[in-house]
């Protein structure tokens, strides 16, 4: 991408998709459910037929896709949960997780009810090293020399989802949506990395607004195709 492209989305009005996980004191969701579940809830609304055409959220899909693409993940819990969720938007379910993603607002338009919610304290664990991604699912790959709090990493997922269904040709986006978007969020050895960002495949590479340096790859999204994975 040229400097001149770089210029032009910043030059336009600035929105951001805002994505709320479910973070109860009794039951936090594992971590690579949350990931997977917001990666899910971008396809999501990318995908929802109110997004496109005449829908009610076309307008400010396309605005957000035509600058920036920012996602912002938020927490909340009881009240402040059921509060968000009488909002416009969609709520997509993991394993144990839920992630309830909204139409996308200027960065200083947030709804009160989101405005409030905190970004931190979504530091999330895996109970469990997560296994082998299943056959068939597209794999998103994370950079394993990156530390990102497990909202910070729910936006890279988002990110590196957005970018493969973007690639995508419609008869292989139809298929991946009937199936469900199955998907599997997974951090790459240090070998497997290097091959990934060689390999031309989409990479998510940061704006710097937060917590990791501007420019860093945090994740290469890998098609769900058949044969063997990258690396």
């Amino acid at each position: 991408m040229s400097s001149n492209e770089t210029d032009s989305r910043d030059d336009k009005p600035q929105f951001v998709l805002p994505l709320v996980v479910r973070i109860e004191r009794a039951g936090p969701p594992a971590r690579t459910d949350a990931l997977q579940t917001a990666a899910r809830a971008v396809l999501a609304i990318l995908a929802d037929e109110r997004s496109h055409g005449d829908g009610e959220w076309a307008e400010v899909m396309d605005d957000w896709q035509d600058a920036r693409i920012r996602k912002v993940v938020r927490r909340a819990r009881g009240a402040e949960w059921r509060k968000a969720a009488a909002l416009p938007g969609i709520t997509v379910h993991g394993e144990e997780a839920e992630v309830r993603v909204f139409p996308p607002v200027p960065l200083d338009g947030w709804p009160r009810e989101l405005a409030k919610l905190q970004v931190s304290g979504t530091d999330l664990e895996d109970p469990a090293e997560p296994g082998a991604a299943p056959e068939g699912a597209a794999r998103l790959w994370l950079n394993p020399e990156l530390e990102m709090s497990a909202g910070k990493a729910m936006a890279q997922a988002g990110h590196g989802a957005q970018l493969l269904w973007w690639e995508m040709p419609e008869p292989d986006r139809k298929a991946w949506r009937e199936a469900g978007f199955p998907l599997a969020v997974r951090t790459a050895d240090p070998a497997r990395w290097a091959a990934l960002t060689a390999s031309g495949l989409p990479v998510v590479r940061d704006a710097g607004f937060t917590e990791i340096a501007p420019g860093s790859c945090t994740v290469v999204s890998d098609f769900p195709v058949p044969g063997p994975p990258v690396g």
